[in-house]
């Protein structure tokens, strides 16, 4: 019987002041924008490797055969798997569609927080944009399922009853990294996105068991110091912008606890796009409520044509950004079908490194020398963290 395949995957968020150019508060006024997420991207693991080191596992015994482990979506950023599956050799086509894909990948991402960024600075309604999200991907969802591109699933009450837990703190997650976008630059949203593997590790030992190797704190080490110097250089510091991407990263691995707790013990068989459809659907069924009444109806044609807004110009750029948020997702999918687990893990450190760079220059955020020193610090730990995963403590 072949072994099964393990898959993980990371997201992350962003940040930055913006050209004046693209949205209007009033013909009268100077025109004003900004600049996703959610760049962290959920880990895909097997039923087996979930039991090992993380993410949803959930397998199905059929007819007293071996169960088969369906690759599945765990949501957050999660550790790498100890032991990666070898890759096999790419011939020169299937080489040149993966460079496109990542390719294709990273740009998504950096045009997704352009967009994001541009709407939160002239539109402080995190929660609302996050809803729309949220609600384009579910329309996406329902459309590819009504026309069979996607299997339409069926899932048991008991199961539906344990994605919720996960679709909370996914909605928590995309939140308040919305929140942070909102206040402090791209760059530096991303920056502090990149202690999640610090809170990883802790929760995965307080609540898991699962004790760090030495080469695993030791990456750390760089995580923590680069994002603090950052933080103490900031040009855009804001202490809501930064806890909430604290918080951000917090629900994301908090999301990775539950999904081993919750799902490990799971019979029942779920493919990775399907979770993440319906946690989609939930996430934008949790949001709905929560959004009206902390922020109300300010999403109308006549509210935003007093606050100064140009319709056409937002309209569009809610658009682009709910496109976006939800493609990025789905080519990183594709992109961990065709890769190993650490090669995944590697591409998503290089693509928070061009977010960042292609912030910093879109919307021209000063940058000092030192603060560019603890993000390239803490993103070089980010890189080291992934390598290190993958070795195995000694057996005793």
């Amino acid at each position: 019987m072949p072994t099964a395949a393990q898959y993980s995957l990371t997201l992350q968020p962003f940040t930055g002041s913006p050209p004046r150019t693209l949205l209007s508060r009033s013909p009268a006024n100077a025109q004003l924008a900004f600049s996703p997420f959610h760049g962290e991207a959920w880990p895909l693991v097997s039923a087996t490797a979930a039991r090992l080191h993380g993410g949803i596992g959930l397998s199905r015994n059929l007819l007293g055969r071996e169960s088969r482990s369906a690759r599945v979506f765990a949501v957050g950023a999660s550790p790498v798997p100890d032991a990666a599956p070898k890759e096999r050799p790419l011939g020169l086509i299937q080489t040149v569609e993966l460079v496109v894909m990542i390719a294709l990948w990273y740009i998504i991402n950096i045009f997704f927080n352009i967009y994001n960024k541009q709407i939160l600075e002239v539109y402080p309604f995190p929660m609302t944009i996050s809803a729309f999200q949220f609600a384009f991907g579910s329309i996406i969802i329902f459309i590819m399922w009504s026309t069979n591109v996607n299997k339409r699933p069926k899932i048991s009450t008991s199961l539906l009853a344990t994605i919720i837990p996960l679709a909370i703190v996914h909605t928590l997650g995309n939140l308040f990294t919305n929140l942070s976008l909102g206040k402090v630059a791209v760059s530096f949203t991303h920056t502090i996105k990149a202690m999640e593997p610090f809170f990883s590790v802790l929760f995965s030992a307080f609540f898991l068991g699962e004790l760090p190797t030495i080469w695993i704190i030791s990456s750390l080490v760089p995580i923590v110091s680069g994002v603090a110097l950052a933080s103490l250089t900031e040009a855009s510091f804001n202490w809501t912008g930064f806890w909430s991407a604290m918080a951000s990263n917090v629900t994301n691995q908090s999301r990775n606890v539950l999904s081993k707790k919750l799902m490990a013990e799971k019979e029942e068989t779920l493919d990775n796009i399907t979770l993440f459809s319906i946690i989609t659907i939930m996430s934008f069924l949790f949001t709905v409520p929560i959004t009206l009444f902390v922020e109300g109806i300010k999403f109308t044609p006549s509210y935003l044509q007093s606050s100064g807004l140009s319709l056409r110009e937002f309209y569009a750029r809610c658009f682009l950004s709910g496109l976006c948020f939800h493609a990025y997702q789905q080519v990183s999918y594709m992109i961990l079908a065709r890769v190993s687990p650490v090669t995944h893990s590697v591409s998503n450190s290089v693509k928070r490194v061009v977010v960042i760079v292609s912030s910093v220059i879109f919307f021209k955020t000063p940058v000092s020398a030192i603060n560019s020193l603890g993000t390239a610090v803490a993103l070089a730990g980010v890189f080291l963290y992934s390598r290190v995963k993958r070795i195995k403590p000694k057996a005793e």
